[in-house]
């Protein structure tokens, strides 16, 4: 599955629009009944309707921008999008999250270190009371520009948890997603974020690291993985890191695409659907988790 080159949004692609998404997704086998729909699955157990708990997380998504063109990316996020969220929005963030006392917030993108108010969104969620802000980088963003060199520092400065997508531990099967040397640069942001004290046992800079397929095929065991990925980039790289989540692709946006034009559309949703499991229900973001769009 390699790199994408250009954003469904840029190639005016019908599937750039969530409707014709939705309409693709409720059709086939989900609409004459050969496969279950998620809403059947709980009905089977007992849990429909499916109800929020308490709210734990505030994710932000500020902006589709990114320096990477992913195929499998589910928010078509890339150089040619130029939509983040702008400061006035930002500050509202801000206020909800200072009025509320939501613990954690969670900033995703794009590459959101591209959104131009990033830092100083940081620093006002810190002063407004967040206990824990996350950002979700690609890690090449630090290489791609200046600008971004000292992204290690600010993070380490701010107390952010850094949560990194690393495809695998080798370079083919990380560029064969995300483009040619992506992996190398993955690799020296890696150790700039080890340089200033993430991953490390004896502090709390945590750095973990996000793995999901690179083709039409569900993740491994995370535990399993996880070991693999400690083991394999501390003897090639010297790299050290806290935790690996799995993530299993969802069939949206730029991977839906390439499941519809790779012909595994209909395996995919069967496996996803033979897969499911009940002890992950209490546990889905929709339960604990407000995501706010750029």
């Amino acid at each position: 599955m390699a790199a994408a080159t250009r954003t469904l949004h840029r190639r005016d692609h019908a599937l750039s629009h969530t409707e014709e998404q939705l309409r693709v997704l409720g059709g086939g086998a989900f609409a004459d009944g050969t496969l279950p729909t998620f809403a059947d699955k709980l009905r089977e157990l007992g849990r429909w309707p499916l109800l929020p708990g308490s709210i734990r997380i505030f994710q932000v998504n500020v902006g589709y921008q990114c320096n990477q063109t992913c195929r499998h990316c589910h928010v078509d996020a890339g150089p040619d999008r130029k939509e983040v969220m702008d400061r006035e929005t930002l500050e509202q963030c801000v206020e909800a999250v200072r009025e509320s006392g939501i613990p954690t917030v969670d900033i995703t993108g794009g590459a959101p270190e591209m959104n131009p108010h990033f830092r100083w969104f940081v620093g006002a969620l810190k002063e407004a009371g967040a206990r824990e802000v996350i950002v979700r980088s690609n890690l090449t963003i630090f290489s791609a520009n200046p600008k971004y060199h000292d992204l290690p520092e600010f993070f380490r400065d701010h107390g952010v948890r850094v949560v990194s997508s690393l495809p695998f531990y080798t370079a083919d099967r990380t560029d064969r997603q995300r483009g040619e040397g992506v992996f190398e640069r993955s690799i020296a942001a890696l150790r700039r974020l080890n340089e200033v004290g993430y991953g490390m046992p004896d502090n709390d800079l945590v750095l973990d690291l996000v793995y999901n397929p690179v083709g039409a095929f569900l993740p491994g065991g995370q535990k399993d993985l996880e070991a693999q990925y400690k083991r394999s980039l501390e003897r090639d790289h010297g790299i050290v890191f806290n935790s690996l989540f799995t993530i299993t692709n969802m069939p949206i946006s730029r991977f839906l695409e390439f499941l519809l034009a790779s012909g595994n559309y209909d395996d995919y949703l069967a496996r996803l659907v033979n897969a499911f499991n009940p002890a992950t229900v209490d546990g889905v973001m929709c339960r604990d988790t407000i995501s706010v769009g750029w």
